[in-house]
């Protein structure tokens, strides 16, 4: 079953109508948590209901009767389906830590379901919607970005892939982003040599993104600060080849410039490295 067949599946009902069960609970006089409350209805039932929870806003109820399900009735086929929609339902309710135990559950128990690659794609969701703070604690962000490759290489032809690849490269930014958070306050405490250090990981490992070119230009500030003329140099070199129409480069420029200096590759750095190896191609 795809996302999209539980959208369709959560709006429909029964021939006749609403069951038994969703009338009876939802009078408000059911206690789903009460010990043997379920036993007596079918798992057609009971997964009829954890739908209804969903569709009225209360994901956190349709989980415990999704739970039920694969507790009471654990070889049916309505155990399997309720396991991915219990995994759907903790995670719409933010309870990330139980979907992604139950998401891993079902990756577990049944490899080869068409719903594994959405299990696994809910497994990586639990970490990557949490990262929405550069400040927040870097450990999720790989976390999220392991499980996201997981799901783009192991299965690769499914839409989940697509919409992985496109959290990982947010993701990965979301690293750098901190890498040059942390550089930036080095810097403006004129730690100069910590800054470049910070400075040097978002250009040497985050290549790819949306930070490099700010990278450039902050070395370029930390190592003429420290008096490194050479390295400064080939900083500006890389980033007027790359970026130069951003206000990185025009800022740089004056920077060197204005100390009598040039864009040009100078000494033997780590960064003429990068420069032989980004701008001239060689990789020796």
């Amino acid at each position: 079953m795809s996302k999209a067949k539980f959208q369709i599946g959560r709006a429909r009902r029964t021939l006749g109508g609403v069951s038994a069960l969703v009338l009876l609970m939802s009078c408000g006089a059911f206690d789903p948590s009460r010990i043997g409350a379920l036993e007596e209805y079918t798992a057609a039932e009971i997964f009829e209901r954890g739908e209804y929870e969903l569709e009225r806003g209360q994901p956190d109820d349709a989980a415990i009767y999704f739970g039920e399900i694969e507790r009471l009735y654990p070889y049916s086929d309505f155990a399997k389906r309720a396991l991915i929609m219990q995994a759907f339902a903790f995670h719409k309710d933010g309870d990330y830590p139980n979907s992604r135990a139950s998401a891993q559950r079902y990756v577990d128990f049944y490899p080869a379901s068409e719903d594994a690659a959405y299990a696994q794609y809910l497994l990586a969701l639990s970490y990557y919607d949490q990262v929405d703070e550069i400040g927040r604690d870097q450990g999720l962000t790989f976390q999220a970005l392991q499980a996201l490759r997981t799901v783009i290489e192991v299965y690769p032809d499914t839409e989940y892939a697509r919409s992985s690849i496109l959290k990982f490269d947010l993701a990965f930014d979301h690293l750098a982003g901190k890498e040059m958070e942390i550089g930036r306050y080095y810097l403006k405490r004129k730690h100069y040599a910590a800054a470049a250090n910070r400075f040097r990981i978002v250009v040497e490992d985050f290549q790819t993104t949306s930070h490099t070119a700010e990278a450039l230009h902050r070395l370029v500030e930390s190592y003429l600060s420290l008096g490194l003329t050479d390295e400064a140099q080939t900083a500006g070199a890389i980033l007027g080849h790359n970026y130069r129409s951003t206000e990185w480069y025009q800022d740089s420029f004056a920077l060197l410039t204005g100390q009598g200096l040039i864009m040009s590759t100078a000494g033997d750095s780590w960064l003429s490295s990068v420069y032989r190896q980004v701008i001239r191609g060689e990789w020796l």
